[in-house]
């Protein structure tokens, strides 16, 4: 059986990570694009970064590919993608997923969001449902 660690391993040695305190500089700038992963209870529980668009991590696939009826424009702009989840497993999976259906410009916060709120990120409710 291929274990869930080992498959982290093979996706942080394939895509482009770092912890969040290096992620920092990134949030509010144009062209980049904060993804959060987790479940909506933990957002409920925690919040999330402020601007960041929420996917849950098993419709991934599905919002990515622009020929589903699921697609979500969030993917299709062409901004960087930075992927977070709570502690960097999640966003390595989604970051190699992305990355294997072509989007160009995905990476992910390798120590999570509680890595971010760790480094002093902002941090914010999650947005109501409109």
């Amino acid at each position: 059986m291929k274990r869930v660690k080992d498959m982290v391993a093979e996706a942080n040695a394939a895509v482009d990570h770092a912890p969040a305190s290096a992620m920092l500089d990134l949030h509010g700038q144009d062209g980049v694009t904060f993804v959060d992963l987790r479940d909506p209870r933990e957002l409920e529980r925690e919040g999330m970064i402020p601007g960041a668009f929420h996917c849950p991590r098993g419709m991934l696939e599905f919002w990515i590919d622009p020929d589903s009826p699921y697609a979500k424009p969030q993917f299709q702009t062409g901004n960087r993608i930075v992927f977070y989840c709570a502690s960097g497993w999640r966003s390595a999976l989604s970051a190699q997923t992305a990355q294997a259906m072509g989007l160009p410009n995905v990476s992910h916060i390798e120590d999570g969001f509680s890595g971010w709120k760790k480094a002093g990120g902002p941090v914010g409710d999650k947005p109501a449902k409109s």
